[in-house]
This record gives C-alpha cells, sequence and structure tokens, in this order.
C-alpha cells in the first residue's frame, strides 16, 4: 500500500529544510526564497520499525544461517510541495500546479512557524527571511487552509452546475452541504454527511477531504519532552478550536537536519539527552498511521524478514494481496503468530510446538503486529 505525505506550507517555514533532513540527504533547495522548489521534490523513506531486527535475529538463530536475512521496512513517499501562497487557489505563485499535486498525496502535513527567526535582527542582509504571508502560526495555517477551502469551492460549483442525470447518487445533497460548510470555512473533512452522502464525496477529489497532520517547526530551545506536549496542547486550541484529535507534531528542522548527519547510535544518545524517545520523522510516520488507518504486519523467513502496511480492519486475504494480488482469490488459510509471542518463544517452529501459532480463514481481520505465513493455492 502506498503512503504519501505532502509536505505543504507558506514559503521559508522550514518545508524543505524538514523533508532534507527525512531523506537524509540534500535533495531539496532549501534556499531562502519563496518558490525555491517548482517541481515537487520526492523522496521514499523507510518506516522506522525495531520489531524486524528482533525477527531477523531470531530467524538467523532458527535457521542455523551465517548472517542476518535482508531487512524490508514498510516505507512512505513524503513529497515536498512548493510554498503556497495567498491566492494560490487563482493561480498566484504558480498555485494551480501545487494544488494538483497536493491532490495527488494520502495525507497532508501543514508546516508552520511556531517562533520568529532571528536573523530577521541580525543586521546581515543576507540572512533576512523572505517571508510571503506571517510568522504567527494561527495566520499561517488559516492561509494555507483558506486556500484549499477556496479550491474545493471551485470543484464543488462545477459539481453543481452539472446536469441531474450524470451525477451519481448521493452526490447532487453532499454537494449542497459541502457549498454550504466550505463557505463558512469548514473543511470538507468536517462536513456532517450521510453514509450515501460520503461515499459521493470520495469522487470529487476534494483537497480539505484529505487528513491532516499540523507539524509544528519549534526552535532548538523548545525541543524537549516537557515543552512538546505543552506546545501540541497549545496549538491543538489556537488552529482547531473545538477540536482535541491529537493533529499535530512538534518538530525542530534544524535538529532533524542534524540527527541526519549522525549514525544509529549518536542519534539515540542525541535524542536521549533532549530527553526526546523518538525523533521527528519517527513520530511524523506514526502520526500519518494513525490518520490514515493503517497497521503493519510482519513476515519472517531465511529470504527476508519485511513489514507490510494495510489498512486497519483488512481481512486476512486482503492482507495477503499487498503480497501478491493473485494471493486474495488463491487464499486458503493464513498462520498468524502475535509478534510478542513470536519473541517470547523464539520463533515460529517452536511457537507451533507451544500452540502459539494459529490457522485463521478468510475472516480472520488481522492485528497489528501478526507475523503471518499464507497458504496459497495455486
Amino acid at each position: 500500500m502506498n503512503l504519501s505525505v505532502g509536505i505543504v506550507g507558506l514559503p521559508n517555514v522550514g518545508k524543505s529544510t524538514l523533508f532534507n533532513a527525512l531523506l537524509k540527504k540534500q535533495q531539496a533547495l532549501a534556499a531562502n526564497y519563496p518558490f525555491a522548489t517548482i517541481e515537487p521534490n520526492v523522496g521514499i523513506v523507510p518506516v522506522p520499525d525495531s520489531r524486524l531486527i528482533q525477527l531477523a535475529e531470531i530467524t538467523k538463530d532458527e535457521e542455523k544461517m551465517p548472517e542476518l536475512p535482508p531487512l524490508k521496512p514498510a516505507t512512505v513517499e513524503f513529497v515536498d510541495i512548493a510554498g503556497l501562497v495567498k491566492g494560490a487557489s487563482e493561480g498566484a505563485g504558480l498555485g494551480n500546479k501545487f494544488l494538483s499535486h497536493i491532490r495527488e498525496v494520502s495525507v497532508i502535513a501543514h508546516v508552520v512557524r511556531a517562533f520568529e527567526d532571528p536573523s530577521a535582527s541580525s543586521g546581515q542582509a543576507a540572512e533576512i527571511i523572505i517571508r510571503e504571508g506571517s510568522i504567527d502560526p494561527k495566520t499561517d495555517y488559516e492561509t494555507i487552509q483558506t486556500e484549499l477551502i477556496l479550491a474545493d469551492l471551485s470543484t464543488i460549483a462545477k459539481i453543481k452546475n452539472q446536469k441531474a442525470k450524470i451525477q451519481i447518487k448521493g452526490q447532487k445533497e453532499a454537494a449542497e452541504k459541502l457549498f454550504e460548510g466550505l463557505n463558512k470555512g469548514i473543511a470538507a473533512r468536517d462536513v456532517v454527511l450521510t453514509d450515501e452522502e460520503r461515499e459521493a464525496m470520495r469522487d470529487m477529489f476534494l483537497l480539505t477531504n484529505k487528513p491532516e497532520i499540523i507539524v509544528l517547526n519549534v526552535t532548538e530551545n523548545e525541543y524537549n519532552a516537557d515543552s512538546i506536549a505543552k506546545i501540541e496542547d497549545r496549538f491543538t486550541r489556537l488552529l482547531t478550536p473545538g477540536r482535541s484529535d491529537g493533529g499535530q507534531v512538534v518538530i525542530c528542522a534544524k535538529i532533524e537536519s542534524e540527527l541526519a548527519g549522525l549514525s544509529a547510535d549518536d542519534q539515540q544518545i542525541y535524542l536521549a539527552e533532549l530527553g526526546v524517545g523518538a525523533s521527528g520523522l519517527e513520530r511524523l510516520i506514526k502520526k500519518a498511521y494513525e490518520r490514515l488507518g493503517l497497521i503493519s504486519f510482519l513476515t519472517a523467513g531465511e529470504k527476508e524478514v519485511r513489514a507490510w502496511t494495510v489498512k486497519k480492519g483488512s481481512s486476512a486475504p486482503m492482507a495477503a494481496g499487498e503480497i501478491h494480488t493473485d494471493f486474495i482469490k488463491k487464499f486458503i488459510k493464513a498462520e498468524v503468530i502475535s509478534f510478542d509471542d513470536y519473541i517470547a518463544t523464539g520463533g515460529r517452529k517452536k511457537a507451533r510446538e507451544v500452540g502459539k501459532a494459529r490457522l485463521e480463514g478468510k475472516d480472520y481481520i488481522v492485528e497489528d503486529g501478526d507475523v503471518i505465513e499464507f497458504k496459497i493455492g495455486a
């Protein structure tokens, strides 16, 4: 399953700096002027998952292998989309092109500056940040949200003008409610619709119907365990009043850049010194999984140890289909061992001996961390 996160925001809020850090190499131009990024930069990043190395070590011992089997983590696609500006929905600042890039991603990550840039008063002209919009996070967020809403209103207006005979069931009613809600500044995802109307809305490809994450870019001084929770709570109430859905992630793009240049062991030491259990990358990916309702199941063998991404609530045949589409119709059974049982017993063979491996049929709903071996027919 493809997971793509579109990094959006006003120019110079730290989007490209964060993107560079996430990819651990300078793939985006983090320049100090608007539109430094014109085409979206795309990079595939492995999803951090400590369970894989544990499975690999057990597989090595169980199969008497001379070395660990290859690790194949799940991946997430990050798209660094050029900075939006006020008027983007009407084409300002190449806005139409930028909005089309947003339309293609799974989840939107709004990056907002939660601090003031000290270089503005440094007296050095070369360090002055050229801004488009405000450095106030609430205003920045609302500017972006307004442009997305305006773009959606344009889409809805076209649908409302279509002849009734070419509309799908429930689309007209959905369009009317969405038009009213969007005009009040309500995102499409928050407009109250019936199940039929919400299904009809899926074909409208509205930007504000996409799940969102608000990424709060803070200074190094504010990036510690004590501050992060307070900042997330404060900006939840500031940016999305009336909602407490945990849609914020606090990062420090500068620290993420520093982490990118360190070894895995040194990264852990650095994070421990900050009192932060996980990097911004890990927390952003985890939040994206939550927003999209995704989980990972695992496979382990001599050829590879791998994590696979599926929607929460997926049946065993649908999970098998992530490995190969033919496996859906050829599915027979799935041998399932929970990750904890797999580790506690020391592998698949011992799990079978003590009754921790179970055979599940087509109705089985896959759980996060299930270690699965599928039985597939010819």
